[in-house]
């Protein structure tokens, strides 16, 4: 690594440190993409408290993507773009800068009205005004992050989207939701008795898990809005690794009521059971394709774990990884033209992609305890478990592999992340 890229990194971690010293999670970034895009987000005029935070959530988003270098603006006093003086900014190489003010209206709500100037071609690229709620200033500025990442990137941002996970402390368990920074954690389950494989709904107002709180794995569908919740899987046997087909009306579930683990696919509501594989391996960890017409699955059926593809109306399945080492946990990306896994070999675990057309394989990550990958809704980076400090935690790697992130919760150990699956 290069004493600059070195430099960047630590500097990153400085900054992210200090910016999410009250977070539920600690963040760590190393890397960058291959080319960072220069720009700088200049102090919003109003409110010193909002426009504070408002400005280091913003600041705080885009360094965590690997894809921004951002530019010293806290000089910079404008507040629209005719304010904004560009000889100043000669050299000093932005490509384009954010202003904007914070006003508090009659109503108790407040407005942050900000605009994105090409400092290049001196045009508006974006100018938008959002009111809300003092205490939903850090909504406003994942949303006004996630606008300048895809006016500048052309993909869509995903600082607005959540993540669910299980934190563990000892033997107590939490199902927890949580900005995709670490706040505004909201528990969603607790108690004594493990908690895994939470899954989003496609609307994402509802969580499918399985609790053991019964005694034996059962799956449960949960409003996150009401809070209220139902079992809709607890059969003879285990009931587990709940996914959401795209229309959010139907669950494909992994249940051993006949004998064998199999994957049956279910009403959200329970009932309407549908038996899918037949094989006399353990067949797990469906997951849906974009367009809900087929699954993914980790089976063992050809003698070790790996992973194969077939239609929802049944039928045969098509194996779709081979060579040394194992495979399980398969995620489709949202576009459908690959899927992301854990490949295990040597011992080591390995978040990697796999390219349908090609079938090449691609090792994203440097190995270790690696597991539970799933592809954040523009498709760009990929959330899964790790470990480090002896303890498990969440973690994060660009689609390139490019740019790596750490999440450390404040105690115990973070285990089955998913992110949301909402654009």
């Amino acid at each position: 690594m290069s004493l600059s890229l070195l430099r960047c990194v630590w500097l990153g971690l400085l900054w992210l440190y200090l910016g999410n010293a009250q977070a539920a999670l600690e963040i760590e970034i190393i890397g960058a993409g291959e080319k960072q895009i220069p720009v700088a987000i200049a102090p919003f005029a109003g409110d010193v408290g909002l426009s504070g935070e408002l400005n280091q959530v913003i600041m705080d988003d885009l360094q965590r993507s690997g894809l921004f270098r951002l530019v010293d603006a806290s000089a910079e006093k404008a507040q629209r773009p005719s304010e904004i003086r560009h000889a100043a900014w000669v050299g000093r190489g932005a490509e384009a800068l954010a202003v904007g003010t914070v006003t508090t209206l009659p109503d108790g709500r407040f407005e942050a009205r900000y605009f994105l100037v090409d400092m290049v071609k001196h045009e508006v690229l974006l100018g938008e005004a959002l009111a809300t709620k003092p205490e939903q200033v850090r909504l406003i500025g994942h949303n006004i992050a996630d606008a300048i990442y895809e006016k500048l990137t052309g993909s869509k941002g995903v600082f607005s989207s959540h993540m669910a996970y299980v934190n563990r402390q000892g033997g107590f368990f939490r199902l927890l939701v949580a900005d995709s920074d670490g706040y505004n954690e909201q528990v969603v389950l607790s108690g004594n008795e493990p908690i895994m494989s939470p899954a989003w709904s496609p609307d994402g107002k509802r969580l499918a898990y399985v609790s053991f709180e019964n005694g034996h794995a059962a799956v449960y569908v949960q409003s996150l809005d009401s809070g209220k919740r139902r079992l809709v899987a607890d059969f003879k046997g285990s009931n587990s690794a709940p996914t959401w087909a795209p229309d959010g009306n139907t669950l494909a579930v992994v249940l051993t009521r006949d004998g064998n683990s199999e994957i049956y696919l279910m009403s959200a509501e329970g009932g309407n059971i549908r038996r899918l594989t037949y094989s006399n391996g353990i067949d797990t960890e469906p997951c849906f394709s974009p367009d809900g017409q087929s699954l993914l699955f980790t089976s063992d059926r050809g003698g070790s774990a790996q992973i194969y593809r077939m239609s929802v109306e049944g039928g045969s399945a098509q194996r779709q990884t081979f060579g040394e080492g194992t495979n399980f946990s398969p995620r489709y990306s949202p576009d459908g033209n690959s899927f992301v896994f854990a490949h295990r070999a040597n011992g080591r675990f390995y978040i990697a992609t796999q390219d349908f057309q090609s079938g090449q394989m691609t090792l994203l990550t440097d190995g270790g305890w690696e597991k539970k990958p799933s592809f954040a809704p523009n498709g760009k980076l990929i959330l899964f478990a790790s470990e480090a400090r002896g303890r498990g935690i969440l973690a994060t790697v660009s689609s390139d592999g490019r740019v790596k992130q750490q999440m450390f919760t404040q105690s115990g150990d973070a285990r089955e992340p998913v992110w949301e699956t909402r654009p």
